[in-house]
């Protein structure tokens, strides 16, 4: 006579699955608290310059500039390349900073692919 075995998961099964959905939930949880501490950050991001200020918000978004006064004076291109260059490095910083963020959100967290 055949042993009934259910669908094949045991006690351990059972518990490595209610751990699976602990972590989850953890990281849902800590996601949502992420998502609102990126909100309220401000992000500089300066030319090489220093004539350029781009301001974003941890989630990337565009917040403000200042343009030094003296800039203007340098013609339109400088002023465009001025510009992109405190544009790419405030990006760069807010990847950055998210990057970071979501790394301590899921250490220690022994999720795969993370």
């Amino acid at each position: 006579m055949a042993q009934n075995k259910g669908f094949g998961f045991g006690l351990g099964k059972i518990k490595e699955l209610q751990e699976a959905f602990k972590k989850a939930q953890q990281v849902q949880e800590g996601a949502k608290a992420l998502q609102d501490e990126l909100e309220r950050m401000e992000i500089e991001g300066v030319s090489e310059n220093g004539l350029v200020k781009v301001y974003m918000s941890g989630n990337q978004e565009p917040l403000r500039l200042t343009i030094a006064p003296e800039l203007l004076d340098q013609g339109v291109e400088t002023l465009e390349t001025t510009i992109t260059d405190a544009m790419k490095a405030a990006y760069r910083e807010s990847t950055e900073t998210m990057r970071s963020k979501m790394e301590e959100l899921t250490s220690g967290l022994d999720l795969p692919g993370m």
